[in-house]
C-alpha cells in the first residue's frame, strides 16, 4: 500500500507527535508498505533514523511571509524554493520555537481555509505533488491543524483521507477564543470528507468526538508504539546512596514540572522517606527558561538545589542512559495528555511511574499495570504515590517489571503499524467497493 503520511515539525523541538510519527512511518515500511513521511512547516527533528522526505511543503518561512505580506501570495516558484530549504528553516527555528501559540491564531484560520486562504498557492503546490509524483492510495495528516488541504487532495486524488488526532485541542486551546471557534468551524467544515479519524487512546477519541462534533465511530484507536532497539536490556546494580525521581518531558508548566519539583520539595520535607534526589531531563526552550529558573529558586529556597540535576539528552541513547539513571518517573501533566510515549519509554527501561489519574494515563497504567495513579494537580497526593514506591523496594522493581513486559507484547512499533495498516487498508477496500458500485450503476 502507497502511504502519504503528511507530519508537521515542531519549530526544531523534539516533538511527540514527530517522533510517534517517524517511529509509526518507519514501522510500516518494515511490513512492506511503500511509507512517505512528509513535513510541513519545518523539518522533524527525532533521536531516532529520520526517514522523512528531505524537502518540506507549507514551509514556515513561505506561510508566515504570505500572511504577512501580499507580495509573497505571487512570488515565483524559484523563491519560494529557496525559502523552503531544509537547512534555513532548521536555522529559522530556532527562533520560530520563542513564538507563543496565542499568537498565531490568524495564520492557523488562513491555513485551515486552504484554497480560500492566504497560503492557497502552498496548499496547491502539495496537493499537486502528491497527485502527480506521488501518487498514494491513502493519505494520513498529523494533526486536524493540516486540514485545510483535505478539500482540495479529494477532488484531485480522489483517495481516502484519514486525520490523526494527538493533541490538537492543546494548541487550539490556547487561541483567543474568537480564532479558536473559527477554527474549530473550519477543521469540522475540512474533515467532513475525511474517511476517518485515528487517536491515541479511548479517552481522547471520546473527548476529540465531542470537541469536533465527529461521529464517535469514525474514530479508531491505535495506541503509540516503540521501536525497542537500544532500550531496555539488565539494569545497572543497585547502587549505594539515594533513590532517584525522574522526570522526562518538555520542561514547561503544561507538562507539569513545577508540580513535579512542589511534590519533591513536600517529600523530603516527609520524616522517614528513604534518601532520594530529583533528575531531569527534556526540551527547555527559551520561552520556558524563566519558568524552569523559577523552578530551580523554589528548589534553592528550600536548601534542595544540590539534590537537583537537570541534563540534556539530545540523543537516544543519552534518552535511554537517562531512564536508567531513575528508579520512578513523574510528569504530572496539567492538561489531559493524549499519548504518553514517556511512559512508555521508561517502562521499557525497567522503571515504574506516578501519574496523574486524567487523560490517557489511567488507560496506559491500567494495562500495564507499571505504576501509580494520584489526584491531578495534587502535589502532595504526588508525593504520596512517589513515597509508595521509594518506600518499598520490591514493589517498585515488580511494577517495573510488568511496564516491561506490558510494553514489549503491546505497545511496540510492529503492533503499532499492523493496528494502523489495519484501519488504512479498510478505508482504501471501502473506497474501491464504492468506486465499483458507482462504476456499476453508471449507464
Amino acid at each position: 500500500m502507497r502511504i502519504a503520511f503528511i507530519t508537521a515539525g515542531a519549530a526544531g523541538m523534539y516533538c511527540g507527535s514527530c517522533m510517534r510519527d517517524n517511529t509509526l512511518v518507519a514501522a510500516l515500511r518494515r511490513l512492506g508498505h511503500d511509507a512517505l513521511l512528509i513535513p510541513t512547516y519545518t523539518p522533524i527533528r527525532t533521536d531516532e533514523a529520520d526517514v522523512s522526505q528531505d524537502r518540506v511543503f507549507l514551509g514556515g518561512i513561505n506561510v508566515y511571509l504570505q500572511q504577512k505580506a501580499r507580495l509573497f501570495r505571487h512570488t515565483p516558484r524559484l523563491v519560494d524554493w529557496l525559502l523552503d530549504r531544509p537547512r534555513l528553516l532548521r536555522w529559522v527555528s530556532r527562533f520560530a520555537g520563542r513564538m507563543k501559540y496565542s499568537e498565531l491564531g490568524g495564520m492557523t484560520v488562513s491555513m485551515l481555509r486552504g484554497d480560500d486562504g492566504m497560503q492557497r498557492k502552498e496548499v496547491a503546490r502539495l496537493a499537486g505533488w502528491l497527485a502527480a509524483e506521488v501518487r498514494p492510495e491513502v493519505v494520513v495528516f498529523s494533526n486536524a491543524l493540516l486540514s485545510g488541504v483535505i478539500p482540495r487532495l479529494k477532488h484531485e486524488l480522489g483517495v481516502p483521507v484519514l486525520v490523526t488526532l494527538q493533541g490538537d485541542d492543546i494548541f487550539l486551546d490556547a487561541l483567543p477564543a474568537a480564532d479558536r471557534r473559527a477554527c474549530v468551524d473550519l477543521i469540522r467544515k475540512n474533515t467532513a470528507a475525511a474517511d476517518g479519524f485515528l487517536t491515541t487512546s479511548r479517552y481522547y477519541a471520546d473527548h476529540m468526538a465531542g470537541y469536533l462534533g465527529v461521529p464517535r465511530d469514525k474514530m479508531h484507536v491505535v495506541y503509540p508504539g516503540l521501536n525497542l532497539a537500544g532500550h531496555g536490556g539488565p539494569r545497572p546494580a543497585r547502587r549505594d546512596g539515594p533513590l532517584t525521581v525522574g522526570y522526562f518531558a518538555r520542561v514547561c508548566p503544561e507538562k507539569g514540572f513545577h508540580h513535579a519539583v512542589e511534590a519533591f520539595i513536600h517529600l523530603r520535607r516527609t520524616p522517614g522517606v528513604p534518601a532520594h534526589r530529583l533528575r531531569a531531563s527534556g526540551w527547555l526552550g527559551e520561552n520556558d527558561r524563566p519558568f524552569f529558573e523559577e523552578q530551580h529558586q523554589k528548589l534553592a529556597a528550600a536548601g534542595l538545589s544540590h539534590d537537583f540535576e537537570y541534563v540534556a539528552s539530545p540523543t537516544h541513547a543519552d534518552k535511554v542512559r537517562f531512564f536508567r539513571s531513575v528508579d520512578v518517573l513523574t510528569v504530572p501533566t496539567t492538561y489531559r495528555e493524549p499519548k504518553g510515549l514517556y511512559l512508555l519509554e521508561a517502562w521499557a527501561n525497567g522503571v515504574p511511574v506516578v501519574q496523574p489519574a486524567h487523560g490517557a494515563f489511567p488507560e496506559l497504567v491500567g494495562a500495564t499495570g507499571g505504576g501509580l495513579l494520584v489526584p491531578p494537580g495534587d502535589p502532595p497526593a504526588l508525593a504520596a504515590g512517589l513515597r509508595r514506591l521509594l518506600d518499598d523496594h520490591e514493589f517498585r522493581e515488580a511494577t517495573a517489571r510488568v511496564g516491561a513486559a506490558a510494553v514489549r507484547e503491546r505497545f511496540t512499533a510492529e503492533v503499532m503499524a499492523k493496528e494502523t495498516s489495519h484501519v488504512l487498508s479498510e478505508a482504501v477496500r471501502m473506497r474501491n467497493a464504492e468506486c465499483g458500485l458507482r462504476s456499476h450503476e453508471t449507464p
